[in-house]
């Protein structure tokens, strides 16, 4: 009941605030006429290929029309804009957006295991972790519920993607998100055009992997006031990479701008998707599996074993939706509020242990997976395949409003965001032979009924979060050409758990928590010159404890407070008209570590604290120029140092956070001839956790060097004809034959780790008509 009562407050206060934002005016900010109409930064009209469907503005210049990646000269952190021409050219048509975003200096990733897009990936920025940043979706926010962390295939393949934006940064106060923390991934929706048209593709390629996909744009319809529309649809259907793990996927999109009148506009927009496929719930394969079978083992044809392929599958499904309206009040005057809702549903079947399948003995001898079930509680184990069922199912709710005020040499930009969901997860133990209840969990009885729980029950777990932001930050014009930007933020973050049977504890609990912080920001951006700025900015960042937290049996006795980061950075942009370069250094401090524990005080048990600190810093940079002709050459790359800040501790860098980036290439489009030769290096990284490694101790150092990449690289030739209205491509990903190590999973024992290597060469062909 008293959260029921947070709720509606919070309720309260946002629909408040966005009645009073309803009367307020907005800036609408005025282009400088004096500026050289060559170096003016102005909205892309869809041709040149920078930044189309975004609201970010890029200089139109010769090297940005045809740049992989550039900035914006009025960005105030670092930045990296894809376009929707770089997606289409010269990347995987399957590609999720890490994959998109892994141009981008300081972005690696790993994962796609089963080949792009047939699998999930998990994208880091300067050595942040998936759930230490933001991805958002036309400026929503989105992400799991126990922890903001994304699904990086599921819910928007990249025929829905328009542009995507890396922001390696917090933001500034109107950034919004449950990690506003180590920077944000910006995707925007396919933007709708005012003329009719039709594009369908077929593509056939490595793995047997078919993929179908047709957009049509509506044009402006004048019988309905110039309403505008664009619908797309893609099927994918692969036998994938990996042993036995066939990958189906299914999304559909549709986008309608409603023009209001002269001066508002209302746009709905909706995506569904469907993947269903077949992997382990905890995938990879183990050293002794590789011998025998593979680097891309994964699953089999036994039905006797828990790694069968009939029994490890999943589907998932997900639904995005977005209102938004918009209102012109004046000549600089605007008004937006954007109601929004999404929904996430993976069920899943799979093994209880796939690493036990080809394990071998000291001698290399096999050694038989031993599987045994129980099917009736208290009596003697029999033969079985034991795995589990699981579920985990959410919808969020939210809505986010804004506007900008406009006095002349300032603007003052307000606004709320309110957002909360309703999860629901399980997991059960059951026979993969029978579906029949494995009764194996050890014994556990609710310490106040003393009512024992189900011994096929791992856990039955309802959970919500409640969240509230509201912030104002102050633009600044004392002189043309400066802008200086303060801002603050306000964030309350609840989470609560009412389960009939907890994870981890396994009885009912019903807990609540409450998170809060104050972030306090500032920028600045100097136009040196047309062709020219700086910036610099210092931004407090913020990321909340997970669920996991709550998964005690003393909640009260944990004293975990959210992470907080403070940043520094400065960098510059130039955008001549052959020339586009831009540069920066940052630091960033990241204190309150999650870390859990036996509590010292006796019947506590596990809790959870704030232990360590790491400190990231380094230099980044990326580079483009365009011959005549249509040629460019570009490159980009980092030195990120992510390294462990603890009195008494070795300062070592953090898991999954490579040293260095870089990546570099051509491209050439001219005419009917689309060319890209572009490759992306991943630098010198650790697979495990360093926090434990005691300086001095030799030992547990050479376990952590144990777990070392000194790195892998992956090019991508690609190249498109136009004859008329049809154009032929072809693309060969991994030109090289690439096939490391990206990531490991480690287990309780170096035999169960699980290993994941790069996918060698592919090669797609393609047909796209276009009318």
């Amino acid at each position: 009941m008293k959260f029921a009562h947070h709720t509606r407050q919070h309720l309260l206060v946002a629909t408040a605030i966005a009645y009073a934002l309803t009367t307020a005016a907005a800036y609408a900010e005025p282009v400088d006429a004096s500026a050289p109409a060559a170096a003016t930064e102005t909205p892309d009209s869809g041709n040149n290929g920078i930044a189309e469907g975004s609201d970010v503005i890029v200089t139109g210049t010769k090297a940005n029309e045809i740049a992989p990646v550039t900035a914006s000269l009025q960005t105030t952190q670092p930045q990296s804009i894809v376009s929707r021409s770089f997606i289409e050219d010269s990347l995987p048509a399957t590609a999720d957006f890490n994959q998109i975003a892994l141009i981008a200096p300081s972005v690696s990733n790993y994962g796609s295991a089963n080949g792009t897009g047939l699998s999930e990936s998990k994208a880091q920025i300067r050595g942040f972790q998936d759930g230490e940043y933001n991805v958002t979706y036309d400026g929503v926010p989105f992400g799991d519920t126990n922890d903001p962390t994304h699904h990086s295939n599921t819910f928007f393949p990249s025929n829905t993607v328009e542009t995507l934006i890396v922001d390696r940064g917090p933001g500034n106060a109107a950034t919004l998100g449950q990690a506003t923390f180590g920077g944000n991934m910006n995707l925007f929706s396919r933007a709708t055009r005012d003329t009719a048209g039709f594009e369908g593709k077929a593509a056939y390629g490595t793995f047997n992997t078919y993929l179908l996909r047709a957009v049509a744009q509506t044009g402006a319809i004048d019988k309905l006031g110039g309403t505008e529309a664009v619908f797309s649809t893609q099927w994918v259907k692969s036998d994938g990479a990996r042993t036995y793990s066939p990958f189906r996927s299914w999304n559909v999109f549709g986008k309608v701008t409603v023009p209001l009148g002269a001066h508002a506009r209302l746009t709905f927009l909706g995506t569904y998707n469907v993947n269903r496929f077949n992997q382990p719930d905890k995938d990879g394969a183990t050293l002794d599996q590789i011998r025998q079978y593979g680097k891309y083992y994964s699953l089999n044809n036994d039905p006797t074993s828990q790694g069968y392929f009939g029994y490890n599958h999943t589907r998932k499904t997900t639904d995005f939706e977005i209102i938004k309206f918009e209102a012109d009040l004046g000549a600089k005057s605007s008004f937006e509020n954007r109601a929004y809702t999404y929904s996430y549903d993976n069920e899943t079947l799979s093994g209880s242990d796939v690493t036990a399948y080809g394990h071998l003995d000291k001698n290399g001898q096999q050694i038989a997976e031993v599987n045994t079930v129980t099917l009736t509680l208290g009596a003697k184990a029999v033969a079985g395949v034991p795995g589990y069922t699981k579920t985990n199912k959410y919808r969020m709710y939210g809505d986010i409003a804004k506007v900008h005020l406009d006095f002349g040499f300032g603007t003052l930009t307000t606004g709320a965001w309110i957002e909360w969901s309703d999860t629901y997860r399980q997991q059960r133990d059951v026979d993969l032979v029978t579906m029949l209840p494995n009764y194996v969990e050890k014994k556990v009885a609710n310490p106040a009924t003393k009512v024992a729980t189900p011994q096929n029950i791992k856990f039955d777990q309802n959970s919500n979060t409640n969240h509230t932001e509201e912030f104002v930050e102050l633009e600044l014009r004392p002189i043309p050409g400066l802008k200086i930007t303060p801002g603050f933020k306000h964030v309350d973050f609840n989470r609560r758990i009412d389960a009939a049977y907890n994870q981890t504890t396994r009885y009912a609990q019903r807990v609540s928590k409450n998170y809060s912080a104050d972030l306090p920001f500032a920028t600045i951006n100097y136009a040196a010159t047309p062709t020219l700025s700086v910036y610099a900015q210092f931004a407090k960042g913020f990321l909340a404890p997970s669920l996991g937290v709550l998964y005690v049996d003393t909640p009260g006795r944990s004293t975990v407070a959210p992470e907080k980061s403070t940043n520094y950075q400065a960098g510059v942009v130039y955008h001549g008209q052959r020339l586009s370069i831009d540069a920066d250094v940052y630091k960033i401090d990241f204190s309150n570590k999650f870390a859990s524990l036996t509590s010292p005080d006796p019947g506590a048990g596990t809790i959870w604290v704030n232990q360590g600190s790491v400190q990231y810093k380094g230099i980044e940079g990326q580079i483009t120029y365009a011959f005549p002709g249509g040629l460019a050459v570009f490159a980009n790359g980092s030195r990120n140092y992510a390294k462990t800040d603890n009195p008494g501790f070795m300062a070592l860098q953090v898991a999954n956070a490579p040293e260095w980036t870089a990546a570099g290439g051509i491209l050439f489009k001219h005419g009917p001839m689309v060319f890209s030769l572009i490759d992306k290096w991943t630098g010198r990284q650790w697979f495990t956790d360093p926090s434990q490694i005691v300086t001095g101790d030799t030992k547990s150092f050479n376990a952590y060097d144990a777990y070392r990449s000194n790195g892998y690289n992956s090019a991508i030739l690609s190249a498109r004809y136009e004859l008329g209205p049809v154009r032929f491509g072809v693309e060969v990903n991994n030109l090289f034959d690439s096939k490391r190590v990206t990531n490991i999973n480690t287990g309780k024992t170096a035999a169960a780790d699980q290993y994941f290597y790069q996918v060698g060469r592919t090669v797609t062909g393609d047909i796209t008509v276009k009318f």
